[in-house]
């Protein structure tokens, strides 16, 4: 069936969505994006759900949203905010936060998942809604290829915990790293290991 553009025509519509909530480290990154006009080429590459695409196809598309989108902005939640809030908390204020950094204002929020903390400007949450809209897909992508950068950028300063390759996820090799090393300051000290 594919991706919807729109969940209504003749409305300015930003996609907003999160990355980072499952992780033991890092920040939780959130993005808005507006697609803007139907022709752009990432509309018709293989947009889709950010877990659903490979890492090399994700940056390729983050390319082309960040230059043929109508606007998109990116927002963060530290380690420190998480930790004072709560996760859910932290993921919407970093939505907020994306939102409020975008360049033109939209008329309406698709958010994905069933939870949002409420916006000058109206929304819709939408369960799944990186799979079944391209603006919600195209937030998913840009939430977490910025977060994977920065986790990358991390990676080498704290190389213990592998987080190039699981980028602050829960793996098996993460939680060894930690039972070696413990944890640093930007590990996610309320989190269950």
């Amino acid at each position: 069936m594919g991706l919807k553009l729109h969940a209504l025509k003749g409305r300015l519509e930003a996609g907003v969505d999160e990355a980072g909530r499952g992780c033991l480290a890092g920040p939780v990154t959130a993005a808005a994006v507006i697609p803007g006009r139907s022709g752009a080429a990432w509309l018709k590459a293989g947009l889709n759900d950010s877990k659903q695409i490979n890492a090399k196809t994700r940056q390729e598309l983050r390319e082309r949203i960040e230059s043929e989108a109508a606007a998109w902005a990116v927002g963060w939640a530290s380690v420190e905010e998480i930790e004072e809030l709560n996760i859910l908390k932290a993921s919407h204020l970093a939505m907020h936060r994306a939102i409020d950094a975008l360049p033109s204002v939209p008329e309406f929020l698709l958010i994905d998942g069933n939870r949002f903390k409420a916006h000058s400007i109206p929304h819709s949450c939408e369960i799944k809604g990186d799979g079944r809209f391209m603006s919600i897909a195209a937030a998913s992508i840009l939430a977490k290829t910025h977060r994977d950068a920065l986790m990358l950028e991390l990676s080498a300063a704290f190389p213990a915990y592998g987080w190039e390759r699981n980028k602050g996820y829960p793996t098996k090799a993460h939680k060894a790293a930690l039972s070696a090393c413990g944890i640093c300051a930007h590990h996610r000290k309320t989190f269950k290991w």
